[in-house]
């Protein structure tokens, strides 16, 4: 297949307040340069303007019009498809699915799949050799978690009886990051803050936050594998007033707080961010709760027997905050394999996606 063959098809997000992309116009006009067509959904949300796509040289469609695109295209998206939708998925599909670990429904989205006969290769799995994956949200998700931790906090401290409003995407991380600091600054002090995988993407940019926030280096424990290495449920988490999780899970371990934990009546913490936001995962190491939370509605209540409010933010889509430093970085760092899907059956970033979808769709339809 030439990369004039290629056809990506950009399919508008359903999922409420979804202001990323998963093309930036700037990744569009290059692979436009190099002989792709590129279909663009119209949008809502998106924090791209159409005529950004439109001056590139892509074709635009309306939203939704990828269900009858011809059987050759790819359809490129971020997040997973609604899962009232029930017809079978007959194109090769690149996104986050959401599928692969267990979660609710899993069975039901990759069913739809093997009865369209259509392929899906999870962003999530697209890994190079050393297994490290290709494109990733998770610095600005790290990033974006912990401002929502420091903005929740200084909400306790400042407006303790009213719930955290609505997050609204920021235009640029200057606009966030001079709100964070107005806001420390009418609390007057500074919080005292952990982040659990510390090291990885999304943790290097929990602590980045936190240093462009102006929270001193002494205030910020950064904690990963060596640390937790003797096993959970870590009481020093408590003793923190911001507690962000940056871990990727595969396997079961020791929970690092649990409830017995947060019941103390010397507990301090008073804010939990879960990056990670698997909830509905066999092996979450913070199950202390049990559904996400939304832009909407950013903060659930843990219940407690002692100690200050506990507020747990569990949002899925965290780097929407800043969509559009977000997306111009995802896309960039996509980019070298995207102008590989002309190979697709035969380079190995797609060929390894491939066979992780063949080998989780036949376990989910002989289970």
């Amino acid at each position: 297949m030439s990369p004039a063959a290629v056809h990506l098809w950009l399919r508008d997000e359903t999922k409420p307040l979804e202001h990323r992309s998963a093309l930036s116009p700037e990744v569009c006009s290059l692979l436009i340069s190099k002989g792709f067509k590129i279909t663009v959904e119209k949008s809502a949300d998106r924090i791209f303007d159409l005529q950004e796509y439109v001056d590139t040289g892509c074709e635009i469609a309306e939203s939704g019009a990828w269900k009858s695109a011809p059987l050759d295209v790819i359809v490129i998206g971020l997040k997973e498809l609604p899962e009232t939708d029930t017809f079978p998925l007959v194109h090769k599909h690149i996104m986050f699915a959401h599928a692969y670990k267990y979660q609710t429904g899993w069975q039901h989205v990759l069913k739809r799949f093997v009865e369209g006969k259509g392929t899906l290769y999870d962003f999530e799995f697209l890994v190079d050799d050393s297994k490290r994956r290709v494109a990733a949200f998770g610095f600005y998700a790290g990033f974006t978690g912990a401002a929502v931790g420091v903005s929740s906090w200084c909400h306790q401290q400042l407006s303790p009886n009213t719930e955290l409003p609505t997050i609204n995407p920021y235009p640029n991380e200057d606009v966030l990051i001079s709100q964070l600091k107005a806001d420390l600054s009418k609390v007057g002090k500074f919080p005292r803050v952990i982040v659990i995988g510390a090291l990885g993407r999304c943790g290097s940019g929990a602590v980045s936050l936190f240093r462009k926030a102006g929270i001193p280096e002494e205030n910020i424990i950064q904690w990963d594998m060596k640390e937790t290495a003797k096993g959970g449920p870590f009481k020093e988490i408590t003793e923190a007033d911001i507690f962000v999780n940056c871990i990727y899970l595969t396997s079961k371990i020791p929970p690092f707080i649990d409830q017995a934990l947060i019941n103390s009546i010397d507990r301090k913490l008073s804010v939990v961010v879960d990056v990670s936001c698997d909830p509905n995962n066999p092996n979450n190491p913070i199950p202390i709760y049990s559904s996400w939370t939304t832009f909407e509605s950013p903060l659930l209540d843990v219940p407690t027997s002692s100690g200050p409010r506990l507020q747990l933010c569990a949002i899925d889509h965290l780097p929407s905050m800043l969509p559009r430093e977000a997306s111009i970085q995802f896309s960039k760092d996509l980019t070298p394999n995207l102008l590989e899907l002309a190979n697709v059956d035969t380079y190995p970033v797609w060929t390894r996606a491939k066979q992780i979808f063949e080998d989780k769709a036949k376990e989910a339809t002989t289970n």
